[in-house]
C-alpha cells in the first residue's frame, strides 16, 4: 500500500479527539550552548510518553477491533501507546517486550492495564513470539513501525510541527524502525530537509542506505529499548527514503549528554531514544549552514527519574 499525504490528513482528523497538540519551544542560540537558535517539538509530552499513540489510535480507529483486542511487540513505547489507546477505546491489549525493555516502561505497561509478556533478548525476538500468539487469538496486530496505518498516524507529527513552525529549513528525527521518520518524510515531501539520527548501536537506516537495501544489524547501546529494530521497515525504506536528506550516527555518550542537558537547562526528562536527535546538534555531528533554521523532535520521555543522567 502506498502511503500519501492524504492518508496522513485523514489520520489527523481521525485521531484528533484523542491526541495532545504538543507544544514547540524556540530556544535562543545560547540556551543549549550550540551557537544557533533551535525549535524543539515536545512530543515527549504526548499521552503515554511518546509520539506513538498517534499510530496506535489511527490503526484501531481505521477498522474493527476483534473481541480479543489488540496485540503488539515493542521495546516499550509502542506497547504503552497500544495499551493506552486500547484502554481509552474499551479494548484489551496484549503486549510483548524484550528483556532489554526498561523497568520504567514495563511498569507503565502494567499501569495501563496491558497483559504483559517479557520475552526474548530484543525487539525481533519479542515480535516473533507476538506473531505466534496473534495467530492463536486473532487479535488486531499493530506493528511498531511497518504498517501503513501506523506510519500515517506518526506522520501527523510532521503535519502539526509544520503548522506550528512554518519557517523551518531542517528537522532532525530519531530513527528506530522508521515509522516516525517515514510518516514525517512522506508528509513533508522534501519541503523541509529531514535528517535521520540514530545511535551507533541502532543504525538500521544508516546501514540500509549504505547497502542500498534493508539489512540486518546487531542492536546495542543506551537507546536500544526505544530504537532497537534490527532492520529498517520496508515502508520507510521504500516510500520515505527519497525525502530523507541525510543519515547521522551518534555515540551513546552524546545521547546521555543530551539527556542531561535537557534536564539541567529545560527541566525536560527525555529517555535516551527521545534525546537522540538532539544529540546530533549538541555533539556537533550535525552542523547547520549559516542562518539555517533547525527543528528537533523530542520524541519520548519514558525514563526513570532515578537514572544517573538526571542527577
Amino acid at each position: 500500500m502506498t502511503i500519501t499525504p492524504d492518508d496522513i490528513t485523514a489520520a489527523a482528523e481521525r485521531i484528533a479527539p484523542y491526541m495532545r497538540h504538543t507544544p514547540i519551544i524556540d530556544l535562543a542560540a545560547g540556551e543549549l550552548d550550540v551557537g544557533f537558535p533551535l525549535t524543539l517539538k515536545l512530543e515527549l509530552l504526548q499521552h503515554a510518553g511518546s509520539f506513538k499513540p498517534r499510530g496506535a489510535f489511527n490503526a484501531m480507529l481505521s477498522g474493527a477491533v476483534p473481541a480479543t483486542g489488540a496485540i503488539a511487540a515493542s521495546g516499550g513505547n509502542h506497547g504503552a501507546a497500544v495499551a493506552y489507546a486500547a484502554k481509552t477505546l474499551g479494548h484489551r491489549a496484549e503486549i510483548f517486550v524484550p528483556t532489554i525493555s526498561s523497568p520504567a516502561k514495563q511498569a507503565l505497561l502494567r499501569e495501563l492495564g496491558a497483559d504483559l509478556n517479557v520475552v526474548g533478548k530484543d525487539f525481533a525476538e519479542a515480535l516473533e513470539t507476538c506473531l505466534t500468539r496473534q495467530a492463536e487469538t486473532g487479535a488486531l496486530m499493530l506493528h511498531a513501525y511497518d504498517q501503513p496505518e501506523i506510519l500515517a498516524g506518526q506522520g501527523t507529527v510532521a503535519k502539526e510541527f509544520e503548522a506550528q513552525a512554518p519557517g523551518l529549513d531542517t528537522i532532525l528525527v530519531a530513527v528506530g524502525g522508521g515509522g516516525l521518520i517515514g510518516g514525517m518524510a512522506i508528509w513533508l515531501q522534501g519541503r523541509v530537509k529531514i535528517v535521520a539520527v540514530e545511535s551507533e548501536g541502532t543504525g538500521t537506516l544508516n546501514a540500509a542506505r549504505k547497502a542500498g537495501e534493508p539489512t540486518e544489524i546487531s542492536v546495542s547501546g543506551v537507546a536500544a529499548d526505544a530504537l532497537g529494530a534490527r532492520t529498517i521497515g520496508s515502508l520507510c525504506f521504500n516510500q520515505a527514503s527519497p525525502f530523507i536528506a541525510e543519515s547521522i550516527l551518534v555515540p551513546d555518550e552524546a545521547i546521555t549528554a543530551a539527556q542531561s542537558l535537557l534536564w539541567k537547562r529545560l527541566r525536560l526528562m527525555s529517555e535516551a531514544g527521545g534525546a537522540t536527535a538532539l544529540a546530533a546538534i549538541t555533539s556537533g555531528a550535525y552542523k547547520p549552514a549559516p542562518n539555517e533554521r533547525v527543528g528537533v523532535l523530542l520524541c519520548g520521555s519514558n525514563a526513570s527519574p532515578s537514572a544517573p543522567v538526571f542527577n
